[in-house]
């Protein structure tokens, strides 16, 4: 997983361009109503289930998309057609209830931020901000959910120089900005993230990152600023 896309800064014009798909009208125009005060963001088009949402993305191409899991047609499926349409667009699911199902097709659909609808406004904020700059967030509700059953701290199986690696994938760093950084070959690289996919029991390089940050190595979404 690598975050090195473009970033969004201060100054873009009218800011980050924004969806909001969602089957509750209140929700939209509280969404609504938020960001749009917000120098740096703007709502331009809202939808209220998935065929809606496909039309809105199609006319709007925005930069980002706030999505309902739980909305007729499915977000996940809205998601996965308004990726064949606008691809460079990033995706925030915003819902009141996530299972292991749903998450797993979130991860799958390589989904950017996974927030659940009791977070606060601010929240919400940060964590546009943070898509914005090619990174990613999961709700820490999320995190325990993809880490039950660890009961020992898996930490303790990795090297000082595999802990330094996974400090790399929280940071969102490619494999070659890793080795440049670290003044070791790609190859070498792999071979540690390989380790620590194997240690940690982890499936992918998302969850090794998503790992790293909830135990602590990423950045705080409140530091964020654009």
């Amino acid at each position: 997983m690598c975050y090195s896309c473009g970033e969004f800064k201060e100054g873009d014009a009218n800011g980050v361009r924004i969806i909001v798909v969602d089957d509750h009208p209140i929700v939209r125009s509280g969404i609504e109503q938020t960001l749009n005060e917000e120098a740096d963001m703007q709502v331009v088009g809202m939808a209220g289930d998935c065929q809606e949402g496909v039309k809105i993305i199609t006319a709007t191409v925005p930069d980002l998309a706030i999505v309902d899991l739980r909305m007729p047609g499915g977000g996940i499926q809205f998601i996965r057609q308004a990726k064949k349409i606008v691809p460079q667009c990033r995706f925030i699911i915003l819902t009141s209830f996530a299972s292991q199902k749903e998450v797993a097709q979130a991860l799958e659909e390589n989904v950017d931020a996974y927030l659940l609808k009791g977070a606060l406004p601010e929240e919400l904020i940060n964590v546009i901000r943070l898509v914005a700059q090619g990174r990613r967030y999961y709700d820490p509700e999320i995190i325990d959910m993809l880490m039950i059953g660890n009961h020992y701290d898996p930490l303790d199986e990795l090297t000082a120089r595999e802990k330094e690696i996974l400090q790399e994938l929280a940071a969102g760093l490619s494999n070659k900005a890793i080795a440049q950084k670290l003044y070791i070959s790609e190859n070498t690289v792999k071979k540690h993230i390989c380790n620590i996919l194997d240690k940690l029991e982890l499936q992918d390089r998302t969850q090794a990152a998503l790992f790293a940050v909830y135990r602590g190595f990423g950045l705080d979404i409140s530091q964020v600023n654009i």
